[in-house]
């Protein structure tokens, strides 16, 4: 699996992740991680893949209608950037196919650090925009879950599945979720982490 989204370094050669993959390991078993999950999510990545760009609809439309979130996205003159909103949008769609569908291996960890440091400190560097915001708070960064969470659940009822099927790629995803977000919180305070 490869592309050319902007940004986008995945295939590209990183820098190691400073979580190994027995903090993964560790992780996983925290958030109850089961082969079931990951079944359960590569059939949700089938049926999302389809609707990424609608999911990505109603996510930038809730992060458009609350400016605290928004600012995230200011370019210098202190308005939102259209380039990059567009070019965070194409990685946001990657990042979805990706926890669904790529091995959850040194090189994905790899890319998830690089993720999080785009947080922290560089935000609006990849892309090139002078934002006077330098991070994203992490308290948004947690809070996130919710939404993303939430709003996916009518997607992934767009197969028809049974209510049980769709509790289990549901709980696989609020899991998933909830790893992405805890590896993106580790350069917020790595000593803790």
């Amino acid at each position: 699996m490869t592309t050319t989204i902007h940004g986008y370094t995945y295939d590209q050669d990183l820098a190691p992740s400073p979580v190994t993959s027995e903090d993964l390991d560790l992780l996983k078993a925290t958030l109850l991680w089961t082969e079931d999950d990951t079944a359960a999510l590569r059939k949700a990545g089938e049926i999302l893949e389809g609707q990424v760009e609608q999911i990505l609809d109603v996510w930038y439309g809730y992060v458009g209608s609350h400016p605290h979130l928004v600012k995230s996205f200011n370019g210098e003159d202190g308005q939102p950037s259209g380039a990059y909103l567009d070019a965070v949008r194409a990685r946001f769609g990657q990042w979805i196919r990706d926890l669904c569908g790529r091995e959850w291996d040194s090189k994905w960890l790899a890319y998830q650090h690089e993720i999080a440091r785009r947080h922290v400190n560089t935000l609006g560097q990849t892309d090139k925009v002078g934002s006077a915001e330098t991070h994203i708070p992490l308290r948004y960064m947690i809070a996130f879950i919710f939404p993303i969470t939430a709003t996916i659940r009518d997607f992934l009822a767009a197969n028809g599945d049974s209510a049980t099927e769709l509790d289990t790629m549901h709980a696989a995803w609020f899991k998933a979720v909830t790893l992405s977000v805890v590896l993106w919180c580790q350069p917020y305070n790595p000593d803790q982490w």
